[in-house]
């Protein structure tokens, strides 16, 4: 019953978060573009649920025809500056709420990891994260810190799989709300 009434809300509030911030997704869309006059959406295939795969979306804050590494290698990376701000204040996930609408995604759950990332979709199968919606921010995200390893980040996955609920839930979105006043890792 709960995993209904958490679909249901996350219809719900993507629709509402959309229609609020059609000005700023607009603007943030017009600088991109100026910047090389190319698509300001970044699209990239993610693995979600049940280890199907789906296009996540983002704001570009990169040039186009920039490889896809996972985040440690970061440094492999040239970001715009316009890109590093609208990263460092996560306005670049703001697309993504058009993933959760469209049911690939949902507001809390584990971040969908890239096709390259092997080991770490193996250890979410195994535990059975893999069998839930990925989610924009979740319980690894919010025990998250730089070169968090794969293993870690799945245990914590594991566990919310284990204790899924609306107590966890909200508290993971609390958590979400403090993360977002501190530097964000690399993870």
């Amino acid at each position: 019953m709960y995993l209904f009434i958490k679909r249901a809300s996350d219809i719900l509030l993507a629709i509402l978060l959309i229609l609020l911030l059609v000005p700023i997704y607009l603007i943030i869309a017009f600088v991109i573009f100026v910047q090389d006059f190319e698509i300001p959406i970044f699209k990239q295939i993610r693995i979600g649920k049940n280890g199907k795969g789906f296009m996540f979306y983002k704001f570009r804050s990169m040039p186009l025809n920039t490889p896809n590494v996972e985040s440690h290698e970061k440094s492999k990376l040239r970001i715009t500056p316009f890109g590093k701000l609208i990263r460092r204040t996560n306005l670049d996930e703001l697309p993504q709420f058009f993933n959760v609408l469209k049911g690939d995604m949902s507001f809390i759950g584990p971040r969908p990891p890239i096709a390259s990332q092997v080991n770490l979709i193996r250890l979410r199968k195994e535990n059975k994260a893999l069998s839930l919606r990925p989610g924009l921010s979740g319980w690894a995200q919010v025990h998250s810190y730089d070169n968090m390893s794969e293993e870690e980040k799945a245990k914590f996955d594991g566990e919310y799989a284990d204790k899924i609920s609306l107590k966890m839930d909200l508290l993971i979105l609390f958590k979400t709300a403090i993360y977002f006043t501190k530097k964000p890792p690399t993870y």
